[in-house]
């Protein structure tokens, strides 16, 4: 097989991924739920099969401290336009319970964490490899991370923007510990600072018509 056709080839995986994982969003999980264990196979194999590493995965602590100022610039911008914003809002009136509950702080900073691995370690890795160039990598991944955040009008221009940022400084400094750390407390802000009429608790797909608050 050509080396083209092995690019091609990773490309059509990683958006077969993607895909997958919006009808996960829009279908399976309602229908059936365990489906998401073929979303954990699927990785885990990909992994196997591309002969990725730890330092390549971007999970490693060499470089913490250069991807660690690499990226502080962009999380301190998005937290001094969020604080703002909200207080705009007059979100600083009310601190909801993600905000001061230990439990909900961990379990959304792993999620971020999950994110993270699907966004940078596998998908931007992919299109790194498929395009042989940063910028089309971090512009289809942020597109691919807006879209499966559809259809939440806040969730989707942010998501494509923080996808595309976020991505640009994975394929410069692999390493998804601040990118996840960063993730978690800009996205708290966020959930915070904007009317929860708007985000509806930052539900996408079906989840998102079917929110009440």
């Amino acid at each position: 097989m050509s080396k083209i056709s092995y690019r091609i080839l990773t490309l059509l995986e990683a958006l077969a991924l993607a895909a997958y994982i919006a009808w996960y969003i829009w279908q399976l999980q309602a229908t059936k739920p365990n489906s998401w264990i073929v979303l954990m196979m699927w990785l885990l194999l990909s992994l196997v099969f591309h002969g990725d590493t730890p330092k390549t995965l971007g999970w490693r602590a060499d470089n913490l401290a250069t991807a660690t100022r690499q990226g502080l610039p962009f999380f301190i911008f998005c937290v001094l336009v969020a604080i703002p914003v909200g207080w705009w809002f007059g979100a600083f009136r009310t601190l909801p319970p993600h905000l001061i509950q230990v439990r909900h702080v961990l379990n959304y900073a792993a999620f971020c964490l999950l994110q993270q691995v699907a966004l940078n370690s596998y998908m931007t890795n992919r299109l790194l490899y498929a395009f042989e160039a940063r910028l089309p990598a971090a512009l289809v991944a942020g597109t691919v991370f807006a879209a499966l955040h559809w259809p939440n009008p806040v969730l989707v221009p942010l998501t494509f923007f923080g996808g595309v940022v976020m991505s640009w400084l994975f394929a410069r400094e692999r390493n998804i510990i601040p990118l996840a750390v960063g993730q978690a407390i800009v996205g708290t802000l966020i959930w915070w600072a904007l009317p929860v009429a708007w985000h509806h608790g930052m539900r996408v797909g079906p989840g998102y018509y079917t929110f009440h608050r």
